[in-house]
């Protein structure tokens, strides 16, 4: 079996191509509302398609915010999975925005979900939580690299009671520079790596979360001459 293009590729390729949009897909009761849809999978879905063929050619990818077609049951299900299909078929990267993480076989079963070879939920790249332990991520993330799925690993988040977790100091680091140095080592690959980590950068209009670059070095990058963790 051929060995499947890896996300870093693929990102690196749309961002050269169309620059470094990502446009979200959150069709959340008050988006409906706005855009005129009623609170339904079949508003989700008006739009969701629609935002992909109107950035087609201008956004390197797309993410979907998995909560808000999830809230809608195996109706919302059906929806993202079209939005997988009409993402793919119009070249334009999916970022599942799913947030899984657990520990054990129940990570074996998001794995299947979302980065199994066939499964009608696997988007170009998945979110991830890694504070059950980056470690406990191994069979999502072997799942992962099998299929060429992206993992972008949450390390450092917006919401204030998150920031106590992450800022909390074990072993002379902060929680979250763990993780960025767990992702490091893991992305520790040829050419274009596809573990990255979800990070708070400042913005011109606040804070927003964006795969980046961990605390010096980047979590998708070509392969340090040194050591992955410096």
């Amino acid at each position: 079996m051929a060995t499947p293009e890896t996300f870093g590729v693929r990102l690196a390729g749309a961002i050269g191509a169309r620059g470094p949009l990502c446009v979200g897909l959150d069709p959340s009761a008050a988006t409906l509302a706005d855009w005129g849809q009623a609170d339904t999978p079949e508003g989700a879905r008006y739009l969701a398609l629609t935002t992909i063929e109107a950035v087609a050619e201008t956004a390197a990818a797309v993410k979907a915010q998995v909560a808000f077609f999830e809230r809608f049951g195996s109706a919302g299900f059906a929806v993202l999975e079209r939005v997988v299909e009409v993402a793919r078929e119009a070249g334009v990267l999916l970022i599942a925005d799913a947030k899984r993480g657990d520990i054990g076989s129940s990570n074996e079963g998001y794995a299947q979900a979302w980065a199994g070879e066939g499964s009608a939920l696997r988007a170009d790249a998945v979110t991830l939580h890694p504070y059950l332990g980056v470690a406990s991520l191994a069979p999502l993330l072997a799942a992962a690299r099998r299929s060429g799925t992206g993992a972008l690993v949450l390390a450092a988040t917006s919401n204030p009671e998150g920031r106590r977790v992450q800022e909390a100091l074990y072993e002379g680091r902060s929680v979250e520079a763990g993780v960025c140095e767990a992702v490091a080592a893991l992305n520790a690959v040829e050419g274009w790596g596809s573990v990255g980590v979800q990070r708070l950068a400042r913005a011109a209009s606040g804070w927003t979360l964006a795969p980046g670059p961990a605390p010096g070095r980047r979590a998708l990058a070509r392969r340090p001459r040194r050591s992955p963790l410096a």
